[in-house]
């Protein structure tokens, strides 16, 4: 391949390389269109430039092909193919909004059954091919077109082309304020959710409506959250039994975790059972992302009396934040010691002391404060030790310079 003579005008003036996609732009240059189009993401709206003549360039320019050009590539690549030079394939052609647009008005409007899968058939394969023609579908506005859809299946009781929707919805969401606003406005959508999660629909659909609650949940206002009725928590901790798939479970936990500020919602995700059901998920050693999540879930539960509660009422709570300690991240040894300050702080009766002795909570404690930790983590590690220092002074895991550090209350 070196040896060879490429022709000078084969190649991108920014990366040098053989162009697959030649593109021209408006100042009569020709670039390979990945090259340009990273060119112009990365450069300030008033900054950019074309790279060869240095005149203004708008981002929002068009970008033509340069179809001759690239034909003489490719019979110049399958020419010199003996030499180890790779054909280069036509590309295809960038996705435009009014295809969209169309495609979009094909969903929306009420048509046969038949017809509406058909272009959600042909959506789902656009969103399916990259990120440039998902975010050409965002902002063609095809997340309020699915969400539309979703709403009028729930009114129709009709589960025809919701799995292909809910994909679609997934794939281009954005948290841009338009959807953002008409999920606020239509609290249906969460009950359409509902109703998905409890139908026979396959396993795969319900995952994506798990992720797609997530997202949506993560950019609503707290007035929102505050809406949400006992139901969709027992829903939800419902979900984390069934363990439909490790996504769904992450999504799920994301949606408690973030509907957990309004203090009402709190009690009722407890009240639903979450904490048990988080438990019991950590004894069975998850994923290091999805134990991450737990705890961070835990730690708000556990902010509250009945979570505390809860938690102590689990054979297994107090041994799994021990077992867990420094032994997973930062982040789970940070929420880890959460639990632990609001359970030694407000519901440490003797038992529960004794407990978090027994079970090595405490010994993990003092290796916190040998261990090469952040600082925030040893000062939370020490107030812990500090509250019911009489209490573990004679144990054998209580270091001679730990006692000598923390004066007998």
């Amino acid at each position: 391949m070196d040896e060879i003579d490429i022709p000078h005008y084969f190649l991108c003036p920014i990366s040098l390389q053989i162009m697959k996609d030649p593109v021209t732009t408006v100042t009569g240059i020709t670039y390979d269109r990945e090259s340009i189009e990273q060119w112009l993401s990365t450069a300030a709206a008033s900054d950019a430039m074309c790279p060869v003549t240095k005149l203004p360039l708008s981002k929002s320019s068009d970008l033509t092909p340069n179809h001759m050009l690239r034909r003489l590539i490719q019979a110049w690549c399958i020419a010199n193919a003996k030499s180890g030079v790779d054909r280069i394939p036509t590309p295809k052609s960038p996705l435009h909004r009014a295809a969209v647009l169309k495609l979009i008005r094909g969903v929306s409007i009420r048509r046969s059954s038949s017809e509406n899968l058909e272009a959600l058939k042909k959506m789902e394969e656009l969103a399916n091919d990259g990120d440039k023609n998902q975010k050409c579908m965002a902002e063609a506005g095809t997340a309020k077109s699915m969400i539309s859809f979703v709403l009028r299946c729930f009114n129709d009781q009709n589960f025809a082309g919701v799995d292909r929707a809910l994909r679609i919805l997934r794939l281009t969401w954005s948290p841009a304020a338009e959807n953002k606003q008409i999920v606020e406005e239509n609290l249906d959508f969460i009950q359409s959710i509902l109703w998905i999660l409890n139908s026979q629909i396959e396993n795969t659909a319900k995952t994506e409506a798990l992720i797609v609650l997530k997202n949506v949940v993560e950019v609503v206002n707290s007035s929102f959250l505050a809406r949400l009725k006992p139901c969709f928590f027992k829903e939800m901790v419902k979900n984390l039994r069934m363990n439909i798939s490790a996504q769904a479970t992450r999504a799920v936990v994301k949606i408690l975790i973030q509907s957990c500020p309004p203090g009402r919602n709190r009690m009722e995700i407890v009240e639903a059972g979450a904490v048990f059901e988080l438990i019991d998920m950590e004894l069975g050693s998850p994923e290091k992302k999805t134990t991450e999540l737990i705890f961070c879930l835990l730690a708000q539960l556990c902010s509250c009396a009945d979570g505390r509660q809860q938690f102590l009422r689990h054979a297994g709570g107090v041994g799994v934040v021990a077992k867990r300690l420094l032994r997973v991240s930062p982040a789970t040894d940070d929420r880890a010691l959460c639990i632990y300050e609001s359970i030694a702080r407000f519901s440490a009766t003797q038992a529960v002391v004794a407990e978090m002795l027994t079970v090595g909570g405490v010994t993990k404690l003092c290796m916190i404060l040998q261990a090469d930790c952040e600082g925030f983590l040893k000062k939370k590690a020490r107030e812990i030790l500090r509250l019911h220092s009489t209490a573990w002074s004679n144990s054998p895991c209580i270091q001679i310079y730990l006692l000598t550090r923390y004066a007998r209350a």
